[in-house]
Protein backbone atom coordinates (compact mmCIF):
# COMPACT_ATOMS: atom_id res chain seq x y z
CA UNK A 1 0.00 0.00 0.00
CA UNK A 2 3.14 2.13 0.93
CA UNK A 3 4.49 1.91 -2.68
CA UNK A 4 1.14 3.16 -4.35
CA UNK A 5 0.67 6.12 -2.12
CA UNK A 6 4.89 6.98 -3.03
CA UNK A 7 3.62 6.55 -6.68
CA UNK A 8 0.11 8.66 -6.37
CA UNK A 9 2.73 11.36 -4.01
CA UNK A 10 5.49 11.44 -6.89
CA UNK A 11 2.17 11.74 -9.41
CA UNK A 12 1.32 14.67 -7.80
CA UNK A 13 4.61 16.37 -7.34
CA UNK A 14 5.42 16.02 -10.78
CA UNK A 15 1.98 17.21 -12.10
CA UNK A 16 2.80 20.46 -9.88
CA UNK A 17 5.86 21.01 -11.30
CA UNK A 18 4.69 20.97 -14.85
CA UNK A 19 2.35 23.57 -13.40
CA UNK A 20 4.44 25.68 -12.48
CA UNK A 21 7.55 25.22 -14.63
CA UNK A 22 6.39 26.58 -18.24
CA UNK A 23 9.71 24.31 -19.86
CA UNK A 24 7.96 21.15 -18.55
CA UNK A 25 4.83 19.71 -20.13
CA UNK A 26 2.94 16.67 -18.69
CA UNK A 27 -0.39 15.96 -20.54
CA UNK A 28 -2.94 15.12 -17.67
CA UNK A 29 -2.27 13.29 -14.57
CA UNK A 30 -2.37 9.93 -15.95
CA UNK A 31 0.84 11.15 -18.03
CA UNK A 32 2.13 12.26 -14.91
CA UNK A 33 1.48 8.53 -12.95
CA UNK A 34 3.38 7.48 -15.88
CA UNK A 35 6.26 9.73 -15.46
CA UNK A 36 6.12 8.93 -11.64
CA UNK A 37 6.59 5.29 -12.52
CA UNK A 38 9.01 5.53 -15.03
CA UNK A 39 10.96 7.76 -12.81
CA UNK A 40 10.88 5.09 -9.59
CA UNK A 41 12.27 2.41 -12.23
CA UNK A 42 14.48 4.34 -13.83
CA UNK A 43 16.11 5.45 -10.26
CA UNK A 44 16.18 2.04 -8.99
CA UNK A 45 18.27 0.88 -11.56
CA UNK A 46 20.27 3.78 -13.72
CA UNK A 47 20.26 5.98 -10.55
CA UNK A 48 21.51 3.26 -8.09
CA UNK A 49 25.06 3.47 -11.04
CA UNK A 50 24.63 6.99 -11.34
CA UNK A 51 25.07 7.32 -7.25
CA UNK A 52 28.05 4.62 -6.80
CA UNK A 53 29.86 6.67 -9.31
CA UNK A 54 29.61 10.07 -7.54
CA UNK A 55 29.68 8.43 -3.75
CA UNK A 56 31.74 11.31 -2.55
CA UNK A 57 29.26 14.23 -3.49
CA UNK A 58 26.21 13.08 -3.48
CA UNK A 59 25.82 13.28 -0.16
CA UNK A 60 25.24 17.60 -1.13
CA UNK A 61 21.58 17.52 -1.91
CA UNK A 62 22.02 20.51 -5.07
CA UNK A 63 24.37 16.85 -6.92
CA UNK A 64 20.74 14.61 -6.13
CA UNK A 65 19.01 17.14 -7.68
CA UNK A 66 21.26 16.71 -10.55
CA UNK A 67 21.40 13.07 -10.83
CA UNK A 68 17.24 13.23 -10.48
CA UNK A 69 17.55 16.10 -13.23
CA UNK A 70 19.30 13.81 -15.24
CA UNK A 71 16.78 10.46 -14.66
CA UNK A 72 14.31 12.94 -15.70
CA UNK A 73 15.64 13.39 -19.01
CA UNK A 74 16.13 10.26 -19.53
CA UNK A 75 12.21 9.65 -19.07
CA UNK A 76 11.72 12.42 -21.48
CA UNK A 77 13.37 10.73 -23.68
CA UNK A 78 11.19 7.39 -22.95
CA UNK A 79 7.85 8.90 -22.73
CA UNK A 80 5.93 10.48 -25.42
CA UNK A 81 2.99 12.87 -23.88
CA UNK A 82 6.35 14.13 -21.07
CA UNK A 83 8.38 17.30 -22.24
CA UNK A 84 11.18 18.89 -20.45
CA UNK A 85 12.62 21.86 -22.76
CA UNK A 86 16.29 21.17 -21.40
CA UNK A 87 18.59 20.45 -18.49
CA UNK A 88 17.52 23.64 -16.26
CA UNK A 89 13.99 23.09 -16.82
CA UNK A 90 14.98 19.18 -15.67
CA UNK A 91 16.77 20.65 -12.82
CA UNK A 92 14.24 22.94 -11.58
CA UNK A 93 11.49 19.84 -11.88
CA UNK A 94 13.57 17.81 -9.62
CA UNK A 95 13.77 20.40 -6.98
CA UNK A 96 9.61 20.79 -7.04
CA UNK A 97 9.46 17.18 -7.10
CA UNK A 98 11.72 16.59 -3.89
CA UNK A 99 10.09 19.48 -1.78
CA UNK A 100 6.41 18.25 -2.99
CA UNK A 101 7.04 14.44 -2.29
CA UNK A 102 8.87 15.41 1.17
CA UNK A 103 6.25 17.64 2.37
CA UNK A 104 3.07 15.43 1.44
CA UNK A 105 5.48 12.01 2.43
CA UNK A 106 5.46 13.64 5.89
CA UNK A 107 1.66 14.18 5.90
CA UNK A 108 0.52 10.66 4.46
CA UNK A 109 3.30 8.36 5.23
Amino acid sequence: MAVIINILITAVAFYVGAKILSGVVIKDFKQALWVAIVVGILNFTLGTVLKVLTLGILSLTIFAWILNAIIILVADRLLPNFNVKNFWWAFGLAAIVSLVTGFLGRIFL
